[in-house]
């Protein structure tokens, strides 16, 4: 018997302006780079005030990315006043390829994926297969799900949803973006990170 998927967001309520949202992004790492690198997640209300900073490390290519970004999310003080997890593109420290419906079910959040440009996935494929572990990476690009497109009054990006309906995404999005194309609590951790690993952040996040 076919399970009925679970939707952490209640259709019918109306999205509020200071929605509590985390934003996940990785810091930047070298060409040929071994061993882990920091992981960032900023909490935000919708698309304006930070109120809180979270961290972890992610293995470069590897396998853990679900588990440590789950733990690091259970484990904080803002879990409880949280209502969505968002992810600067669905894999971290390279090809550290995020499981998003596990995700989305060890934290009982939602989780969208942004996505600034359509990948070809003939070419992401393809770079997979120098990696270990390619085949269950490849699996969970595919099982993530459809890209959808969100239009901005400049431009566009894409996302991928778990665990939300699709209107319901669009409309977090909307939420938590306050200015250019991304969504303030990822275009903060995208900053705070490359800071931190670099000494200062550099170019648009």
């Amino acid at each position: 018997m076919k399970m009925k998927k679970k939707y952490f967001v209640d259709s019918k309520k109306k999205i509020k302006k200071e929605i509590r949202l985390i934003g996940i992004d990785d810091s930047p790492f070298e060409k040929g780079q071994k061993g882990e690198i920091l992981l960032i997640g900023t909490i935000h209300r919708g698309g304006y005030e930070m109120e809180g900073v979270v961290s972890t490390f992610v293995e470069i290519d590897g396998t853990n990315s679900t588990e440590r970004i789950s733990t690091m999310i259970n484990n904080s003080r803002h879990k409880d006043q949280l209502q969505c997890i968002m992810t600067d593109g669905i894999a971290v420290g390279g090809f550290n390829v995020i499981d998003i419906h596990k995700l989305a079910d060890d934290t009982n959040l939602p989780v969208i994926v942004i996505v600034r440009q359509m990948p070809d996935l003939e070419k992401v494929e393809s770079a997979l297969k120098n990696v270990d572990g390619f085949e269950e990476k490849i699996k969970l690009i595919r099982k993530a799900g459809k890209i959808y497109v969100y239009k901005l009054k400049e431009g566009k990006i894409h996302f991928q949803a778990s665990r939300i309906t699709i209107p319901k995404a669009r409309q977090i999005i909307k939420t938590s973006i306050s200015r250019g194309h991304m969504p303030e609590a990822i275009r903060t951790s995208h900053i705070i990170a490359a800071g931190v690993v670099r000494g200062e952040s550099k170019g648009r996040a």
